[in-house]
């Protein structure tokens, strides 16, 4: 008996229902510094001043996930910091490192997003928006590739 409710609480464990692509909406929404503009986001060396994640808010994002924390995520920023992120837990998620869509492929999103808007190609809300929204949906509009085969409607 005690085996069955052990195998129970497994099974039912978000930790168990694969990664993520996107972060939960109702624990990440996404939120962006009130202060952050296209003149401060595209000076060089912008995100070292603003970046700060403590060890405490990584435990509660992986915690408030069900995941373990492991080197197989990251805790991500939704709206990355170069496009004017927050360090809130409210805009942190533990993202994957393996599979296709993950942490180094919306690393590369963020990069493009961030030159487009730095260009004058986006408005800066544009992008926190689409990031924040569905960022796979994101890439594929934005960097597309082969990978988004099927994805872009």
């Amino acid at each position: 008996m005690r085996n069955l409710i052990f195998a129970l609480l497994l099974v039912s464990s978000p930790a168990w229902a694969g990664d993520p692509l996107v972060p939960d909406p109702n624990l990440t929404p996404g939120i962006f510094l009130a202060d952050a503009t296209v003149d401060k986001i595209c000076q060089k060396g912008y995100t070292a001043t603003v970046r700060h994640v403590t060890e405490a808010q990584r435990n509660k994002v992986f915690s408030d996930y069900g995941i373990p924390r492991s080197g197989e995520y990251e805790v991500d920023h939704l709206i990355s910091l170069e496009l004017g992120g927050s360090n809130s837990t409210k805009n942190l998620w533990p993202q994957s490192y393996r599979g296709t869509w993950n942490a180094r492929i919306k690393d590369i999103l963020e990069n493009r997003l961030h030159d487009l808007v730095c260009m004058g190609k986006i408005p800066l809300s544009e992008a926190q928006y689409v990031i924040s929204h569905n960022w796979v949906e994101s890439y594929c509009k934005y960097v597309p590739t082969v990978n988004c085969k099927g994805l872009i409607k």
